[in-house]
């Protein structure tokens, strides 16, 4: 059974080599109070490690982006199946007024729906705007 959700608001910042108290990482990761969250319900472009020039500059909208909402406050944070990914995150639907953030991203076309793994979005058939 999944704990119940957790409601909160904190001022992001994009991370650096700053403490990472609250900032985002990319479009679908996040730290909030000394933990890093993974956006368990979508897939956003990479940012460290594009692929090519469009999966950069998608990757880089899908963050502030992300930005921009987190920094709206009032979002909870949703377990889900799991607690962790196989790199210690933490695994949550973020939700905004009731909305999952991560829907929110792939309707603007900035992420796509979480599928077990991850696409190419450097590839005509490989991203959510297709």
């Amino acid at each position: 059974m999944p704990a119940l959700a957790l409601s909160l608001a904190a001022a992001f910042t994009l991370c650096s080599s700053a403490p990472r108290i609250a900032c985002v990482v990319d479009g679908d990761t996040f730290w909030l109070g000394g933990e890093k969250v993974r956006i368990a319900d979508i897939n956003t472009p990479e940012t460290s490690h594009p692929g090519c020039p469009r999966e950069a500059e998608l990757g880089r909208r899908a963050t502030l982006r992300l930005l921009g909402l987190l920094d709206r406050g009032g979002i909870e944070l949703v377990p889900g199946e799991r607690e962790r990914d196989r790199y210690g995150r933490l695994l949550r639907v973020v939700r905004q007024g009731g909305r999952s953030l991560g829907a929110i991203l792939v309707a603007e076309g900035l992420a796509e729906p979480w599928r077990g793994k991850r696409s190419d979005w450097c590839s005509a058939s490989g991203s959510a705007s297709s």
